[in-house]
């Protein structure tokens, strides 16, 4: 079956840029990189492409027939990226999940089945 792995840096990770991230070594940076590299070459893994930051996003609503855009995610944090896998079953995905470097530094992963409804 397929999951969809929803990625959540939330607002305490250290993204690439950040200051947070400055305030890394260079051997934290790379360890980091090197994580979700991992992840991408595990088994039944396909990346997703990778996403702008939060702040270049723009949320589109229709409201009485008429599209409504506001600049920013639709959720405060917004996603982050996202993971496409191929698994057994839900908790072999919850368990990839888990090896995200955002579970881990203050974000979330959620795990949804790809299901087709049309």
């Amino acid at each position: 079956m397929k999951y969809v792995l929803l990625i959540y840096q939330g607002p305490t990770p250290p993204l690439p840029g950040s200051d947070r991230w400055k305030a890394l070594s260079e051997a934290e940076q790379k360890a980091f990189y090197a994580d979700y590299q991992e992840i991408t070459k595990a088994s039944g893994v396909t990346p997703g492409l990778p996403l702008g930051l939060p702040k270049a996003a723009r949320t589109v609503q229709v409201r009485n027939g008429k599209a409504e855009v506001r600049d920013g995610t639709y959720q405060a944090e917004g996603a982050g990226g996202y993971f496409v896998l191929e698994a057994e079953n839900m908790d072999a995905a919850v368990a990839l999940a888990a090896r995200i470097p955002a579970a881990r530094l203050g974000g979330a992963v959620e795990v949804r089945p790809a299901e087709q409804y049309w």
